[in-house]
């Protein structure tokens, strides 16, 4: 039996630059970055006191006051992001009630959960002891829950799970929800990632394996992908979501088609536990699996969004995958690298990235790779779009992300023809 076309019909986001779509990638195009001064915990003795932090994130009527309160950041991102991904699928309100939810799943993950909830819950258990321990410490810690939470709000009732490997998180989502739409197993799919992991011990746990830029002096300029300059990535969080739907199911219903997904792939490096292999074979593989899942060649893309985290090892053994499996096509696709302006998202990253690469089929539009001044040795020929935006009509995109662990993950989206 032939797969089921997949596309790609709602997106919601919740970033550093807010939750609106529109407004996300338009600062990405402006170059402006979100990376600010972190003012939301005492952190002046840390080596590194900047994130891509969210503030003033309003759930307004998207969750429960009082749940709202209670809930992870984590748990918050996943449901504004997954109902405004719904809205924007033309599926707000009353029109909700129009599907059969129980062909309707949802796939987000998490690299951390509820890290806010479980700092504060450890706090409370060696100051005040367990007696003191919210009751609710267990169900927001946990990456499911995001997904099903949102579920019972919006009672959809198909596959529901979460995926964790850290900074790939969403892509594995993403890629295993259109999984099940091409099987047959449900007719639409949120999917995507959250993250919310800017607590003392987030911070401290990244500071600790010396990963982290340490440019306390001007963040703006301390993400800097493919720059000899960089000293490490930055912090960022937030949320992901893309609905995908069945062709004939987006057909029938008369929504809006943003773009089509053609395939995935993934793999592992089997290498080291948190640096890639050099050689990039792990992410070469990943990227051949992706291009024979979705049944295209390799001189068919002409856009990548990269994993590009802004940490010497991982920026080059991606260019050294991409030089090596692309070869002399290389030249003609462009690159770049969203982690500049955003920092890293951890498990939100693919889904956060999705939405760009989306967006830049949406509008012809790449956005830049910011902060590049002095490139590394080895980018030569490859274009990565330093510093200002460039138009660009995208036949079909590749979206990588990786993480520690060696997991590696690849997605292709392309313009829908009919």
């Amino acid at each position: 039996m032939d797969r089921r076309r997949v596309v790609v019909t709602g997106m919601g986001v919740v970033s550093c630059f807010g939750d609106d779509v529109d407004h996300f990638y338009e600062q990405l195009l402006a170059g402006k970055s979100g990376i600010t001064p972190i003012e939301e915990f005492p952190c002046q003795d840390y080596p590194t006191r900047f994130a891509g932090v969210i503030r003033n994130f309003d759930t307004g009527d998207y969750i429960d006051k009082k749940q709202a309160r209670r809930v992870d950041p984590f748990i918050r991102y996943t449901m504004v992001a997954g109902k405004k991904a719904l809205e924007h699928a033309g599926l707000g309100g009353e029109a909700l009630e129009t599907l059969n939810k129980q062909r309707c799943g949802i796939l987000v993950g998490s690299g951390m959960g509820g890290m806010g909830v479980f700092y504060d819950g450890v706090e409370t258990l060696l100051s005040k002891g367990y007696k003191r321990l919210t009751p609710f410490f267990v169900p927001y810690i946990i990456t499911n829950m995001a997904g099903a939470l949102l579920a019972i709000d919006i009672g959809f009732m198909g596959p529901n799970y979460s995926i964790s490997t850290a900074c790939a998180t969403s892509n594995f989502c993403i890629h295993a929800a259109a999984e099940h739409i091409r099987k047959g197993d449900a007719d639409l799919m949120l999917c995507g990632g959250s993250e919310s992991p800017i607590t003392p011990i987030g911070l401290a746990g990244f500071v600790a394996i010396k990963a982290l830029s340490e440019r306390n002096d001007d963040p703006t300029k301390a993400s800097r992908p493919w720059d000899k300059k960089r000293d490490g990535f930055v912090m960022g969080e937030g949320a992901g979501v893309l609905l995908l739907e069945s062709l004939e199911h987006a057909l029938a219903r008369g929504a809006p088609i943003l773009a089509e997904y053609l395939g995935g792939g993934v793999c592992c490096d089997a290498y080291h536990m948190t640096s890639p292999r050099e050689d990039g074979l792990g992410v070469a593989m990943c990227m051949e699996l992706a291009l024979k899942d979705a049944g295209i060649d390799k001189e068919s893309i002409n856009y990548i969004n990269a994993h590009a985290t802004s940490t010497s090892i991982g920026d080059m053994c991606e260019i050294n995958a991409l030089r090596n499996y692309f070869g002399d096509h290389l030249k003609n696709i462009k690159v770049n690298a969203t982690k500049s302006m955003i920092g890293h998202c951890l498990g939100a990253a693919g889904g956060i990235e999705a939405i760009a690469t989306i967006k830049a089929i949406n509008t012809g539009m790449l956005h830049p790779t910011i902060n590049l001044e002095e490139p590394d040795e080895g980018l030569e020929g490859v274009d990565v779009i330093p510093n200002v935006a460039r138009p660009h009509k995208v036949t079909a995109a590749l979206s990588n992300s990786f993480g520690f662990g060696g997991h590696n993950s690849s997605l292709i989206f392309a313009p829908y023809i009919p």
